[in-house]
């Protein structure tokens, strides 16, 4: 068995992974422009000022405010100075619900190296850390790959949604997935 199948983290070995900075924006901007193609087909389209460092700044202070809140987590995989890849807990919501939605990507240049796993298996690992129940994403209907990434990472499909989120420019159908992390009492 290779040691990626018996710890999908060791994918993510001599790359760096950690929470967003300030001056990340350069990265970020450089990142989003060069996986343009790439990512248009899975995510909301983007107005122009997205692909700048200005944008990108002024995402970074959002999301810097909404994990300062708890309402969030985010991580960037770095190959040298190089933004590579994303993972981020979005909608994290506490009480009886104690969950937290899924969205990551991979550089088109890293892809089938088995860093979408480990990304997500890191965040597996820090939503127990917070505490949650369960982790939930979706993918476009389109999206086998993602699809094959989750279920690798032991989420199941729980359910379809028809023109969930709009998406590359019109309303897309999602398969969605879950990842029960425990069954613990609350209390």
């Amino acid at each position: 068995m290779s040691p990626r199948a018996q710890d999908p983290l060791a994918a993510l070995d001599g790359l760096t992974l950690r929470p967003p900075e300030a001056d990340d924006a350069g990265r970020l901007c450089a990142a989003y422009l060069h996986n343009r193609e790439h990512l248009e087909p899975w995510d909301p389209r983007r107005d122009a000022a997205f692909y700048t460092e200005a944008g990108q700044r002024r995402l970074l202070e959002q999301d810097a405010e909404r994990t300062r809140l708890g309402l969030g987590d985010r991580w960037l995989l770095l190959d040298g100075d190089r933004v590579v890849g994303r993972i981020n807990l979005n909608n994290l919501v506490r009480g009886v619900f104690a969950s937290a939605s899924l969205g990551y990507w991979v550089d088109r240049d890293h892809l089938h190296r088995g860093l979408a796993r480990g990304l997500v298996e890191h965040a597996v690992g820090r939503a127990r850390e917070l505490g949650l129940h369960r982790l939930e994403a979706g993918t476009v209907v389109a999206n086998t790959a993602s699809q094959a990434v989750l279920r690798a990472a032991g989420f199941t499909e729980f359910g379809y949604a028809e023109k969930y989120l709009f998406i590359a420019g019109a309303w897309q159908d999602h398969r969605l997935f879950q990842r029960i992390l425990h069954d613990d009492d609350l209390t």
